[in-house]
């Protein structure tokens, strides 16, 4: 095989890649689970929806900063939030989302355990 073998194929790997506003937006939501605290949250409102209260309880975070990390996530389409009364409930958005989250952390698992990776 010759290095000008490649040049074709080089061409139809470039017509696969995703346009550049879509990986703007994935490098964006990747940036916000980032963070250790925000991925905490993401992984129990992957599981379903929860208050403020619940959520600071949970990571042991203060409630300002657990606040602005959940706007953050809003603002990146990583989270919803629905009201009832005066509570907010925040749930990750969308079956993508919550399976991003669930895959980056077993692969994590699996990385600090030493288990074998899944095909």
């Amino acid at each position: 095989m010759y290095a000008r073998d490649n040049v074709a194929d080089a061409n139809d790997l470039q017509q696969r890649l995703p346009d550049g506003r879509q990986v703007a937006a994935a490098t964006d939501m990747l940036r916000m689970l980032a963070d250790p605290t925000r991925l905490r949250l993401m992984s129990l409102l992957g599981e379903g929806e929860h208050d403020v209260t619940a959520l600071v309880a949970a990571v042991g975070t203060a409630r300002p900063a657990v606040s602005q990390h959940l706007a953050k996530l809003r603002l990146a389409g990583l989270v919803t939030v629905r009201r009832d009364g005066r509570r907010a409930l925040y749930r990750a958005r969308g079956g993508h989302v919550r399976r991003l989250v669930t895959e980056v952390l077993h692969a994590a698992a699996h990385r600090v355990t030493g288990a074998p990776e899944h095909d």
